[in-house]
Formats: structure tokens, C-alpha cells, sequence
């Protein structure tokens, strides 16, 4: 057993040293002592139910409950452009475990055949990569492309990644090509995705429903519970409470599988995209909506983006399960023996790595050869090619505002990063095409002697994007639904022109950001065009004020506190577990 004074040796000097999320921490800042009182505190939830001892090994502080370590990561420097690297498997396996359908790495072949790592792409890889640094966990992950596939069979499913400032252990679900495409290439994409975003109709497929019981039940309920085997074999049997933490559209049924498998662990589930309301999910069949809301209540907590999405899932639990009971104060329900509490983490971004990132050599490279391609006013879009994102709708406002200002045509320019997605599917391929069609005709109405007003780049280049958003006089995001939007807060940290940041309320980062921001309807490319004229005639006072008040605010509510806000609740819920000792346990059917 761990005696309290074993412990105090232990904790502090390991809190003394963390590194959270690349941003260095002060030894006696109230950051500092906020997260290592939370860690402190899981450590102290598990002790309570019996652990042996606790050892120093290679300078990391370990405190290992039956040899599962939560292992808390001194200060290692941070390398801004170095390529992942994977070290050597070690046996420890933690007790928290993360699970995404993309993951950290990403395994691709060069033209010499030789095996590339990269890091994994997207905002929920971003949020997700800042638990590296403060705990030892383990990160379950789709194999997505043949690379991982071929890892996987070479050296196995499981291994040791550095990531960022820390590392963790990595775990391939490699399912066979045929579920993978159901799962995510139909039900996962486009179905789940376009329905969340209220885009429904854009699926003009007459077989859409056939299609949709056949991923459903040959795609989307095997490879969940594929993600649950593999989620169990992390925890390796671990008798103590165990925390896992499962993420977004993929997943939705695989809480209900880890529950039957591991009753007593700590399960949330955070969606990361718009939660809608309860007619929306009527157009997919009802017991396909009644599964997801079942799994979801066998969760501790679901975390939304924001308060409306929070209230919605409440809402969806409520007209399709009898026998709920909800608490819409507490956004609680209570339902087959079990209580799930809803709660709202908005997620943010990384300020440290991207005042990093801003400082490379790379990104100043970028800066410059970019310089040369701005206007007087300079408007820019970074955005994937995705229906959801609204960029025709986008450069049509653009070519709406040059033709109600002919003024500007030489003046006013769009630069726009366009970043491929999902190229399997055939309404992401259309879609992309539009997008091409639009850029070129507004270029052949609007180009004048070598100007043209509009510079496209369609690649994923994250850091060339960044120097793009540090050159903006506006910042356009004018998505239709979004469950956060995470250009619209990286935009105001990395802008070095007091730039404006023209922003949807469909957007769940208008919320927080509504003071500093100018609200747009997405769907109204005339408010659009408005917007983007008063934010180029905007004095430059007002400007200044409002890029000082976005900027402050995304600092103060960054990425730690979007971690450390769920860190905080799990926390909480062992804590009353430990003074109730008890467990509901539910022991119904889930789904087949």
C-alpha cells in the first residue's frame, strides 16, 4: 500500500516537471497545481481499492497499481518539426485508454517502398495527442491505410509511439477491408455525418436505406465491437476501476460492448460533431437510433461540444426509450439502472505548439512565399473539401462582393486551403468538383492583366495553412454545422494583421466567440458578402479590439482546460465511487 507520505514524495516532484501540451508549465503556477490535484486525485481513487508499490524507473514517476502503471511524464524538451518515432514495447499497460477511429500515427509506403510515419490528421488527433505528456495511456486506432495494415502484420497490433513531449502505447483494430468499408464509407461516412450536420438530403442514393441496414449490421456493429475486444485486451484484466474514453460518430455502440465485458470500469464517449434534435434522427430507422442512445447511457458521461448538442442528446433519449428519466437541470438520465450525466467540453487548440509551429523555419518559409500572393485586402478559407464547410457557398459571397464593389477587383484577395477529404465517397468527390468548377469561373470573370483574385491550394499542408492565417485581414468560416471549428480559434493566435474572423453561428465556436466575431447565416450568401465588406471597411481600432478579445479568450480556455475539465469529472465520479462502493451494473441486450 502507498502510505500518504510515500505518495506526497512521489506526486510533487512529477507535477514539478510537467510539460502540458508543449506549453511549459510554471513549478508553483495555479496550472500547475490544479492538474497535478487531479492527478493526485486518480491516483488516489485507485489506491483506495489496493495497489503494491510504487518504483522510479528510467526518470519517470510511476505509481503502479498491480503493476498497471498511471504514469505521470517529467519535462522532456519539444521538438517542433521532428518526425514521429516508435520505441521499443514495454509491459506496462495503462489504465486509461483512449479510442478513435483515426489515431495518432499513420503508416504510408515512398516510392522505395519504405515504411513513412505521419501523424495523424484532424482536430479530434490534435485535442487528443495532449494527453501524451501527462499520463501513460494507451490509444486504440483504426488501421486506415495499407501501411498500418501491413505494420500490423509485421510486427503487431500494439507498440510504443513517442508523441509530442511524451508517449504512449499504440493499437492498431485492423478489420477486414470489407467491414471497414461499411463502417466507415457508408454508415460511419456519409450516413451518421451528414445526418448530424442536417445535410440529410443532400444523400440523393434511392438505395440509401438498403444500403444502410447492410453497413449497419455488416460494418458498423463488427468493427465496434472489434474497437471493445481491443479496448479490453489494453486493460489486461485490470481488477481496479479502469477509465476509458471513447470518441465521436465511429463508435457509438462500442460503450455498450465494454460495459458487458468490463462492468465496473470509468466509460465516457465524447461526440465531437453537432449532436441534432430528435426529427432529424427520425430519418434513419428508429432501433438503429434506440441502440446508439442505449450505448451511449451505459457511458458515465457524454461530452458534447456545446450546451445545445448536450441538450439535444437528452432530448433523442427521451422520444426514443421508454421508461427514461431525465433531469434537464443536471442533464442527467437515469435509465436501466444507470445513471449518464451529459456534460459541455468545448474543445480548443494547442496555444504553446502553435506559437511553436509559428517559430519554425518551415512556416517561415511558407509566410514569405505567400506574402508575395495577398491584396491590400486579404481574405482567406482553410477548410476540408467537405459539404459541411459551405465553400461554394463561400466563393460565392467572395465573387458577390466583387461584383457589388468593382473597386476591389485587383485590391481584394481569397486565399483558399483546401484540404482533400474522403475521396472514396461520391458525394465528397462531387462536392470537390463543384468547389473547382466555382474557383475557375470567378477567376475567368474577375482576372486582370496576370491578377487573378483568387489563389487555391488544394493539398493537406497543415503548416503552409498556418502561415496563411497569419497573413489574413478576414478569416472566413461560414460552415453550415459544425461541432466546433477549430480554424476559427487557431486563426486569431497564429494573425500577426488584427484580423477580423467573419464566423457562422452554426459554427459551435460561435459561442464562445461571439463578442469578438462577425455573425453570419451560412446559407445567406448576401449576410455573407455583408459581412465580408464591413469586416474589410472595419476602422482599424475596432479591429484591434476585437482580435485582442478572440486572441485572450482562446488563451485562457485553451487545450489544457478542455482536458482538464473531463480529467476534473472523471476524478469526481471516483471519488463517489469510492464512498458509495457500488456499481450498477446493467445486464439487458444492447444490440445484436
Amino acid at each position: 500500500m502507498l502510505d500518504k507520505d510515500r505518495l506526497e514524495t512521489i506526486l510533487p516532484p512529477a507535477a514539478h516537471q510537467l510539460r502540458c501540451f508543449g506549453t511549459e508549465v510554471e513549478p508553483h503556477s495555479e496550472e500547475n497545481l490544479r492538474l497535478s490535484t487531479l492527478l493526485e486525485g486518480l491516483a488516489r481513487s485507485a489506491r483506495s481499492n489496493g495497489e503494491t508499490v510504487a518504483q522510479v524507473e528510467n526518470r519517470e514517476q510511476h505509481i503502479l497499481p498491480e503493476g498497471k502503471p498511471v504514469l505521470l511524464r517529467p519535462n522532456r524538451p519539444r521538438s517542433r518539426d521532428n518526425p514521429l518515432t516508435t520505441v521499443e514495447d514495454s509491459m506496462h499497460s495503462g489504465r486509461l485508454v483512449l479510442a478513435s477511429h483515426r489515431g495518432p500515427i499513420e503508416y504510408h509506403r515512398d516510392r522505395n517502398g519504405q515504411s513513412d510515419i505521419r501523424h495523424g490528421s484532424g482536430g479530434l488527433v490534435t485535442a487528443l495527442s495532449g494527453l501524451a505528456p501527462l499520463a501513460d495511456f494507451a490509444w486504440v486506432a483504426s488501421a486506415m491505410t495499407e501501411g498500418d495494415r501491413q505494420m500490423a502484420s509485421q510486427r503487431g497490433p500494439r507498440s510504443n509511439i513517442q508523441l509530442g513531449a511524451g508517449q504512449c502505447h499504440h493499437r492498431f483494430v485492423v478489420l477486414p477491408k470489407h467491414i471497414y468499408d461499411l463502417h466507415y464509407s457508408i454508415f460511419s461516412n456519409p450516413i451518421l455525418w451528414l445526418l448530424q450536420h442536417s445535410l440529410w438530403d443532400s444523400l440523393g442514393s434511392p438505395t440509401i436505406k438498403q444500403k444502410m441496414r447492410r453497413a449497419w449490421t455488416g460494418g458498423y456493429l463488427p468493427a465496434n465491437r472489434a474497437f471493445a475486444r481491443a479496448i479490453v485486451n489494453e486493460l489486461n484484466g485490470n481488477r481496479l476501476p479502469s477509465y476509458v474514453m471513447t470518441q465521436d460518430y465511429h463508435l457509438y455502440m462500442c460503450p455498450s460492448y465494454v460495459r458487458e465485458m468490463v462492468p465496473r470500469a470509468i466509460l465516457q464517449h465524447f461526440v465531437h460533431i453537432p449532436w441534432p434534435a430528435p426529427e432529424i434522427w427520425e430519418k434513419i430507422p428508429q432501433e438503429f437510433t434506440a441502440a446508439i442512445c442505449r450505448s451511449l447511457l451505459m457511458t458515465d458521461i457524454v461530452g458534447f461540444q456545446t450546451s445545445g448538442s448536450a441538450r439535444n442528446f437528452l432530448l433523442t433519449c427521451e422520444n426514443f426509450l421508454p421508461y427514461t428519466a431525465i433531469d434537464y437541470t443536471r442533464a442527467e438520465v437515469s435509465w436501466g439502472g444507470r445513471l449518464t450525466r451529459a456534460r459541455t467540453y468545448p474543445v480548443s487548440v494547442d496555444v504553446g505548439g502553435l506559437k511553436d509551429r509559428m517559430a519554425s523555419p518551415t512556416v517561415a518559409r511558407y509566410r514569405e512565399r505567400l506574402a508575395k500572393l495577398t491584396g491590400r485586402y486579404t481574405i482567406v478559407k482553410v477548410d476540408r473539401l467537405d459539404p459541411i464547410k459551405n465553400v461554394v457557398r463561400g466563393l460565392d459571397a467572395f465573387a458577390l462582393l466583387l461584383q457589388r464593389h468593382p473597386e476591389l477587383v485587383g485590391e481584394a484577395k481569397l486565399l483558399a486551403f483546401l484540404v482533400p477529404s474522403r475521396k472514396s465517397i461520391s458525394e465528397y468527390r462531387e462536392y470537390a468538383h463543384q468547389v473547382s468548377q466555382r474557383i475557375a469561373a470567378i477567376n475567368s470573370r474577375y482576372s486582370r492583366d496576370g491578377w487573378r483574385p483568387i489563389e487555391a491550394f488544394v493539398e493537406n499542408n497543415y503548416l503552409q495553412a498556418l502561415a496563411g492565417m497569419s497573413l489574413y485581414d478576414v478569416l472566413l468560416v461560414n460552415s453550415v454545422a459544425d461541432g466546433m471549428n477549430l480554424v476559427s480559434k487557431e486563426g486569431p493566435i497564429v494573425n500577426q494583421r488584427s484580423g477580423v474572423v467573419v464566423l457562422s453561428r452554426e459554427a459551435g465556436s460561435y459561442n464562445e466567440l461571439r463578442d469578438g466575431a462577425l455573425g453570419i447565416e451560412p446559407h445567406n450568401v448576401e449576410d455573407t458578402a455583408d459581412a465580408l465588406w464591413q469586416a474589410i471597411q472595419m476602422p482599424e481600432n475596432e479591429r484591434h479590439i476585437r482580435a485582442n478579445h478572440l486572441r485572450t479568450l482562446i488563451e485562457e480556455h485553451d487545450l489544457r482546460a478542455w482536458l482538464g475539465s473531463q480529467l476534473k469529472d472523471l476524478n469526481q465520479l471516483a471519488r463517489e465511487r469510492t464512498v458509495t462502493h457500488s456499481e450498477p451494473v446493467f445486464t439487458g441486450k444492447i444490440a445484436s
